[in-house]
């Protein structure tokens, strides 16, 4: 057990009881506990396995390689279209953790097993996302922006792409390429 997650667990409010139940089945697992991005996060030999997080509707396990599960009772859910390798398991109750402890246990130690041989999934590349028209055209009349972009992280151009299509209107998705084209010139990703 990790002081930082005990500091964690006593600090929490919402979901202490469940992120406490959580926490014994995830170290009946045999991993290590440690705190990373402000959560509860589970590794073997360094690698990250399990992460536990709360929502304000929910808590949940999220499996960092969860997508390569078989995930045979459904259970796994894919937080949004845009995630390509996380799956979660969400909880309300310490009940509800109860009732699936032993699934919950059995999906951990396929989790470690995918890691154990070393699989990795296949990542989208930036340029399989349809880039919204609004961008393209500003890409397209401006190379120095489109230099920028280029020279920008994957996951960075993934972020502007992301936040450009999801406005529903097209002069929204303008005003946020206006908005944003300075600080993809200065070389910053949206959230820098």
């Amino acid at each position: 057990m990790n002081p930082k997650v005990d500091d964690f667990l006593g600090r929490e409010k919402k979901w202490k009881e469940e992120f406490t139940k959580l926490r014994q089945i995830i170290l009946d697992c045999q991993l290590t506990e440690e705190l990373k991005w402000g959560q509860p996060c589970y590794t073997l030999d360094g690698k990250n396995i399990v992460l536990m997080h709360g929502f304000k509707e929910y808590c949940a396990v999220l499996f960092i390689k969860g997508s390569l599960l078989k995930d045979a009772k459904g259970i796994l859910i894919q937080q949004t279209e845009n995630v390509q390798v996380g799956r979660q398991i969400r909880f309300t109750t310490v009940q509800e953790i109860n009732k699936i402890e032993k699934t919950l246990k059995a999906y951990i130690q396929e989790a470690i097993e995918v890691e154990k041989a070393g699989l990795e999934v296949e990542l989208k590349k930036t340029s399989d996302f349809a880039v919204p028209a609004e961008f393209q055209g500003k890409l397209d009349g401006h190379p120095a922006l489109k230099s920028a972009f280029e020279a920008l992280t994957p996951g960075r151009q993934r972020a502007y792409i992301f936040y450009f299509a999801q406005a529903k209107q097209s002069k929204t998705r303008e005003a946020r390429v206006d908005k944003c084209i300075p600080k993809i010139l200065d070389g910053l990703g949206l959230d820098d």
